[in-house]
């Protein structure tokens, strides 16, 4: 016989990993400061004659574009081609089923955090936590070792196309996304994760030690 609180506890633990993970994608994609970096440590604005400023506009146009359904892309000095403006609309998909998996994780995670708090048994969450903590540094590593092949695959997971094959000729919107820049993102995404997780662990020993204290 199945036991139906063991079974809603796990179903809301993978509801908070899934909102952690989306909320670690979506504090990711609107890094703009990472973007801003890359520019400067590549000096890209240099290569391209372009403003920092001017490229910055075309970046966040992009952005609402990735993360506002309604929005048409418009990158007035990135021109575009079918192939490109394809590729874009299938990450548009992705983005957008994140921040759809965002919202409907929210409201449920933060009411199970604060009922295992009030109740003092946040320590339920300690062993899947620690397991879910090892994933993204195993990633990583795999990561670190061949970034090129791993972004490969990666693309070759999610996208049923070539056409995130970039021609700078056609889509010079590429030449201020460096593949250096992919793995920023992939690194900030894993450190705010495990930062996410280290927060609940840390959480989980004062609780614990509050307890032995009583």
């Amino acid at each position: 016989m199945i036991n139906k609180k063991r079974l809603l506890h796990w179903l809301f633990i993978v509801i908070l990993i899934l909102f952690m993970i989306s909320f670690s994608i979506f504090l990711t994609v609107n890094s703009v400061w990472l973007f801003r970096f890359i520019l400067h440590y590549r000096h890209i604005p240099e290569a391209l004659g372009l403003s920092t400023r001017k490229i910055i506009k075309n970046y966040h146009q992009l952005l609402a574009f990735l993360q506002v359904p309604w929005i048409s892309l418009n990158m007035p000095d990135f021109p575009t081609s079918f192939s490109g403006l394809h590729h874009f609309e299938d990450v548009k998909k992705l983005i957008l089923l994140n921040n759809f998996v965002l919202l409907v994780t929210v409201s449920p995670s933060v009411y199970y955090i604060k009922r295992l708090f009030k109740l003092s048994r946040l320590w339920l969450l300690d062993l899947p936590f620690r397991i879910a903590a090892v994933v993204p540094i195993v990633v990583a590593a795999i990561m670190s070792v061949n970034f090129n092949a791993f972004f490969i695959k990666f693309h070759e997971v999610f996208f049923r196309n070539q056409d995130w094959l970039f021609d700078p000729q056609k889509d010079p919107i590429i030449l201020v996304l460096p593949e250096s820049f992919f793995y920023l993102c992939f690194a900030l995404a894993f450190i705010i994760f495990e930062l996410e997780l280290l927060i609940i662990l840390i959480a989980i020993r004062r609780q614990i030690k509050k307890a032995s204290a009583d």
